[in-house]
């Protein structure tokens, strides 16, 4: 069996363990280096990621969220959501509201400014978006998001 390209990537003598292991390191490579490269324009909008999809979440809703709302919806697990709200408020891209019913609801509101930035930062996402898929056909874009599905569903019958 020929040696894959991610064993020649990190320099593994030996093949995988499995055709599992093999699966999974791929995938985990992948959404690093595209994570990299998310991460970097954000930072050029002063912008972490976990921020971008708290203000994409809000800025899509057109309307304020409680937190626990927020943190259902976000692209990946924010373990620290008080916190990411608190940074966000500090620079006045969020305010917040307790509910007036129940004192323990929090309530998190878009700001215009987020709102700038975020205009700002669409044009630049969508072409990295194209340039970070830009060597797959439309076929194997559907394929990908297809067995990605696929992939969470099973992931999710095993919790």
């Amino acid at each position: 069996m020929n040696a894959g390209r991610l064993q020649h990537e990190l320099k593994k003598k030996r093949p995988f363990a499995s055709l599992d292991q093999e699966v999974l390191l791929n995938i985990l490579r992948t959404n690093d280096q595209l994570q990299i490269r998310l991460e970097r324009l954000f930072r050029q909008f002063g912008l972490t990621s976990s921020q971008y999809n708290v203000l994409r979440i809000l800025r899509g809703e057109g309307d304020s969220l409680p937190i626990t709302e927020i943190a259902s919806r976000t692209v990946t697990v924010v373990p620290g959501m008080t916190g990411l709200i608190d940074r966000l408020e500090t620079a006045e891209m969020v305010r917040r509201d307790r509910s007036a019913e129940d004192r323990r609801v929090i309530y998190v509101e878009i700001t215009p400014k987020a709102l700038e930035v975020l205009a700002k930062l669409d044009k630049p996402l969508m072409e990295l978006h194209a340039q970070m898929v830009g060597g797959l056909n439309d076929t194997e874009k559907r394929d990908i998001v297809r067995l990605m599905e696929k992939l969470r569903s099973s992931l999710a019958d095993h919790d």
